[in-house]
């Protein structure tokens, strides 16, 4: 809140328009599960990596953040995966854009202004809108906001559907508002991560199961197998070395703002606060069965849902952290302008 206002942000907001039951859970009630997405740690450093790279172009200093960000990398599994592909990446990006034409001017900024009426020109009086862009760009005379992405698959489906990203038309208004430069579009920065897996290899049982099943198949008794042993961090890295060679796995897109979208924008977000209001009021925020498993997993609130709310599913499976965790601030993050 600031004073009487609600901090509200894309995310709250795209939320809104998905699931108006898990904006309650999440922006009302302050709830988030204890067994948070795993996704969400990789994207997270990766774009503390970028946010480095563009910074300081040191890539030694990358990959001692990556160590620092998977201090559990050895026992952990998930850490040990994100590790793997990060450094890889980070490598790869280094080496991708080692020279480019474009100046980072900010990095991680951060924003907020007012949610206006576009019929009256009133600011609300309820709510303002906040952000963090990854970052602004000058190339040339003209500004592009940087957005970082990483994508399981990069196909013309995905850049399609860029057009549609109402978060950066949110941002690319703000950033106008709030800084005074026009924005002329958007460089979008993407980055695919590998699906490679490093090999774990056999079992004493499964090499003695196969072995089995090869004897009995040989004419003459004998068999040359021998156990797959599990591939080392070497040897990895160096198939995902290999992988990030391809010049897919990395792609930029610009994509020019058309200054309808931002009269379109106005009115969506005006819209979107009045029908909060009314579900805060009324006390009704309904539930999308629709959207319940969108992403082909349970949505994070799903169990909470489904048990109407029981307060031991609350105890047992969630716990209270105030929201808009995206506008927090990192340690090595510098949000000023170079202009």
């Amino acid at each position: 809140m600031t004073g009487s206002l609600m901090v509200s942000t894309y995310s709250m907001w795209a939320q809104f328009r998905n699931c108006r039951q898990a904006v309650y859970w999440r922006y009302i009630q302050q709830l988030v599960g204890l067994d948070r997405d795993g996704n969400l740690h990789f994207g997270s450093l990766i774009h503390q990596c970028l946010e480095l790279w563009h910074q300081r172009r040191a890539l030694a200093e990358v990959l001692e953040l990556i160590g620092t960000l998977c201090p559990n990398r050895l026992y952990d599994e998930g850490q040990r995966r994100d590790w793997h592909n990060a450094t890889a990446m980070m490598k790869a990006y280094a080496a991708r854009y080692a020279a480019e034409d474009l100046e980072a001017v900010a990095l991680e900024k951060t924003f907020q202004g007012p949610i206006v009426n576009p019929s009256t020109g009133a600011a609300s009086r309820s709510f303002v809108l906040a952000g963090k862009v990854d970052g602004i760009v000058r190339i040339g005379d003209d500004y592009f906001l940087l957005e970082h992405k990483t994508a399981a698959q990069l196909d013309a489906d995905y850049l399609e559907r860029l057009w549609t990203d109402f978060q950066i038309t949110i941002y690319a208004y703000y950033v106008e508002q709030t800084m005074g430069i026009t924005i002329t579009g958007i460089l979008y920065n993407i980055l695919v991560k590998a699906k490679l897996q490093q090999s774990k290899g056999e079992t004493e049982e499964e090499y003695e199961a196969r072995r089995a099943e090869l004897l009995a198949k040989s004419k003459t008794g004998k068999t040359t197998a021998k156990r797959k042993l599990p591939e080392t961090d070497g040897e990895f890295q160096e198939r995902l070395a290999e992988k990030y060679t391809d010049p897919a796995m990395f792609h930029r897109e610009m994509l020019y703002l058309s200054r309808d979208r931002f009269d379109i924008l106005r009115s969506e977000l005006w819209e979107l606060t009045q029908a909060f209001l009314d579900a805060r009021r009324r006390g009704v925020f309904y539930q999308n069965t629709g959207f319940c498993f969108n992403f082909h997993r349970p949505c994070a609130y799903f169990a909470l849902c489904r048990s109407n709310g029981n307060p031991n599913v609350i105890e047992n499976f969630y716990q209270r952290v105030a929201p808009n965790e995206e506008l927090r601030v990192l340690p090595n993050e510098t949000t000023e302008p170079a202009f």
